[in-house]
């Protein structure tokens, strides 16, 4: 077997909410990677976003500038702070967390991506607060679950109203139609609804109905062989 690859434990802190979150990220993401989980996770937009690494006494050490080294490479270590930045205007006031989801309306609709367009979308924002915090939560869980889960993967698919499915993950990230994190599992029967394109995109091979997206947390991944049909007689 390889090396059990190293993760590191960090404290994600962000210009957009007072909250801390303790997070533990593989030490061979790159940075530019490492802001698309960010963007998840804190609601700042990747194209705008800026990481300041800082020690556990909050002392900035420096910026995170070069997207294509690693955490490793760029000496990040577990107990550290990564700090993100979104040098758009900030929808937070940090010095009163109850004023959370309220926003200046020029700039709501000026801006196409992160938070603004997630709150527009889904009617959010000032309309209700709870339900928006509370999507965030779920999105992070989603996100922190991805990271244990890499293409090759044999994995367990349990979707409520759905047969429990087996099969191999095939891809793990953004996809184009919906919002968040997916799983893209090639199964072990037909039991999917495509062959890994989704609308004329295409984000892995197998055969017609073989494919299929699920969230993270409908997977887990393990020693799950191929079910023979001998062995259920």
């Amino acid at each position: 077997m390889g090396d059990e690859k190293e993760f590191l434990a960090v404290t994600v802190t962000s210009n957009l909410s007072s909250l801390e979150t303790d997070r533990r990220f593989p030490s061979d993401v790159t940075v530019g990677n490492l802001k698309g989980k960010l963007e998840l996770m804190t609601g700042a937009s990747m194209n705008t976003m800026k990481l300041e690494l800082k020690d556990k006494d909050d002392q900035l050490i420096y910026e995170l500038t070069d997207d294509n080294l690693t955490l490793s490479q760029v000496h990040v270590k577990s107990g550290m702070k990564i700090h993100v930045i979104d040098s758009s205007d900030n929808i937070f006031d940090e010095d009163n967390p109850d004023a959370a989801f309220k926003y200046d309306e020029e700039d709501y609709h000026q801006r196409d991506e992160s938070m603004r367009k997630f709150l527009m979308k889904n009617k959010l924002g000032k309309f209700d607060e709870e339900k928006a915090k509370k999507k965030l939560e779920e999105e992070e869980k989603e996100v922190k679950l991805s990271e244990s889960i890499k293409a090759s993967d044999r994995c367990e698919v349990k979707v409520p109203a759905n047969p429990v499915r087996r099969g191999e993950v095939k891809y793990v990230g953004k996809v184009h139609f919906k919002e968040g994190i997916w799983v893209g599992i090639q199964y072990d029967e037909p039991l999917g609804k495509n062959d890994g394109t989704v609308e004329g995109k295409r984000y892995f091979e197998c055969k017609p109905k073989y494919g299929g997206f699920v969230r993270p947390s409908n997977v887990t991944v393990g020693d799950f062989p191929e079910v023979d049909e001998l062995d259920e007689i």
